[in-house]
């Protein structure tokens, strides 16, 4: 069913074609669609839960639905492209997906797959995949935080640590997708191992598992109270929950408790080595941080710019802004669109 929706504020176009794009963003726990506009508005809003425990088909299932409802929409033959925007890894050069929040997915061809539902539904757009980092990235630089800004990272702290380029006023995915996965750089060589199977990356200190277990190991024990939602709370026997995610690490953080500041400065000094890294190579200007850990504000963001001045040193990184993202939970389908108006040709005018 198609579910109305405000129109998403949009201050201004900067460089979107003519002609509306269908926004399909996958992840873990939902799967959204939308017609985009090129003000940056979305009509015709719909969404599916992601299916747990289904196989490759059932997933799609889902996805197909979501492009079952926007078909529907009068404003459906308007369409000119297509973007998907999924967590991954992903292989933007095959148009595969393998998330690894989505078990059943596995080199799955989502990109084939949506454009065979588009034509089907007589819709035979040009359609571009691209990681949920990537998405973020043009989303910001389009309407977001790293709106005017010729060189950016963008980067979103969740589960995971992922992120995206904007070079020269143009969004940068490499020849697979990837480019710009600042979570998988190593900060730390002799540091922890790493689920990609190299050492001290950036998401195995500063994402929020990480940033929950160290507290953890360290003796931290959280404080009887709300759960966060997320699945990370304990029980504490008396009724109440006692949050031991990241969100329960800030809170604790906020309170002055030792451990989490420490958990929470250790992973903001992981992120300003990353962040003035990436600056130094490719001389960005700022650094716009999303996610749920970015929630935190300046919990996080405090200690990022502490440790920044120590490693951003050259004369053409001094300047380097770190920012909050300002898309939220818009930034996935806004992001599916931006990426694929800012990689597909534009379409010819009538």
């Amino acid at each position: 069913m198609i579910t109305p929706t405000a129109p998403f504020p949009a201050p201004r176009a900067t460089g979107a074609a003519d002609g509306l794009t269908v926004a399909i963003d996958i992840g873990g726990t939902k799967i959204a669609g939308a017609l985009v506009h090129p003000d940056g508005t979305m009509t015709a809003t719909t969404r599916r839960a992601t299916p747990r425990g289904a196989d490759a088909e059932g997933v799609m299932a889902a996805v197909t639905e979501v492009v079952a409802d926007l078909s529907d929409s009068p404003l459906w033959a308007s369409a000119v492209r297509c973007g998907i925007g999924s967590a991954g890894p992903v292989d933007t050069s095959r148009g595969t997906v393998s998330p690894v929040n989505i078990g059943a997915w596995r080199e799955f061809p989502v990109q084939a797959r949506v454009a065979a539902e588009l034509a089907a539904r007589g819709a035979e757009l040009p359609t571009v995949l691209a990681g949920d980092g990537v998405a973020m990235t043009a989303a910001e630089h389009w309407l977001g935080a790293a709106r005017g800004h010729t060189n950016a990272l963008c980067m979103v702290v969740s589960t995971g640590v992922g992120g995206g380029l904007i070079l020269n006023n143009q969004l940068h995915p490499g020849p697979t997708g990837n480019a710009g996965h600042i979570g998988h750089i190593s900060v730390a060589f002799d540091g922890e191992p790493c689920v990609c199977g190299s050492r001290g990356c950036v998401e195995s200190i500063a994402s929020g598992t990480a940033i929950a277990r160290w507290a953890r190991d360290q003796g931290w024990t959280p404080a009887a109270g709300a759960s966060s939602g997320n699945g990370a709370s304990i029980g504490n026997g008396a009724g109440g929950t006692r949050d031991a995610s990241a969100a329960g690490v800030a809170a604790a953080a906020a309170t002055g408790d030792p451990i989490a500041v420490a958990a929470f400065d250790r992973a903001g000094r992981a992120l300003a080595a990353a962040i003035a890294a990436t600056a130094t190579l490719v001389e960005t200007d700022i650094a716009v941080i999303g996610g749920g850990v970015a929630a935190s504000g300046d919990i996080l963001f405090a200690p990022i710019r502490t440790h920044l001045a120590a490693y951003a040193t050259l004369s053409f990184v001094k300047e380097l802004q770190v920012v909050p993202a300002t898309l939220g939970t818009h930034a996935g389908l806004i992001g599916a669109a931006a990426a694929a108006t800012m990689l597909l040709p534009s379409p010819p005018s009538p």
